[in-house]
């Protein structure tokens, strides 16, 4: 599989997602630059969630960084931020909440990647969660050299 691989996987059920949620926590380090990217209710949170509660080694309470727009945690590794553009009206507002110094040490998670502009790090791995009959598909591309190959082994579902 090339640096240009594609992972499409079919997520039947919440448990599924949070299944792929805590496969991605398995390889992620600091520095890496997760985008989820669907429509309103595709599971980006979900996700999170599951990555961020594997990723701590906790079942910690995960609020939605909807309202806040940024959520941080103290992983044992690094900072684990996830943040949510949704509200965002111009791609220099997540300069201002620092995300660009936070995509160099942490682990980012970013929901609605695309208010971000052109301030996309070019090693992101996209994600795109989209409704599908009795459940939703994940599309995985980008990311570090080898990303998508290792989650592609390592997904059993």
């Amino acid at each position: 599989m090339s640096a240009d691989a594609i992972l499409s996987l079919f997520l039947p059920d919440d448990a599924a997602t949070t299944q792929l949620g805590k496969l991605l926590a398995s390889y992620l380090q600091a520095g890496d630059v997760v985008l989820l990217s669907g429509s309103v209710g595709a599971g980006k949170t979900h996700l999170s969630r599951a990555l961020i509660r594997q990723k701590l080694g906790r079942d910690e309470d995960i609020p939605s960084p909807t309202f806040t727009l940024v959520q941080t945690y103290e992983g044992a590794e690094c900072e684990i931020w996830h943040a949510d553009l949704y509200r965002l009206s111009h791609p220099d507002e997540a300069l201002e909440l620092g995300l660009d110094a936070a995509f160099e040490t942490a682990i980012c998670l970013v929901e609605w990647p695309d208010r971000l502009g052109g301030y996309v790090p070019p090693n992101a791995l996209n994600i795109e969660l989209r409704a599908a009959d009795d459940g939703r598909m994940a599309q995985i591309t980008g990311g570090r050299a080898g990303l998508v190959v290792q989650l592609k082994a390592g997904y059993d579902g």
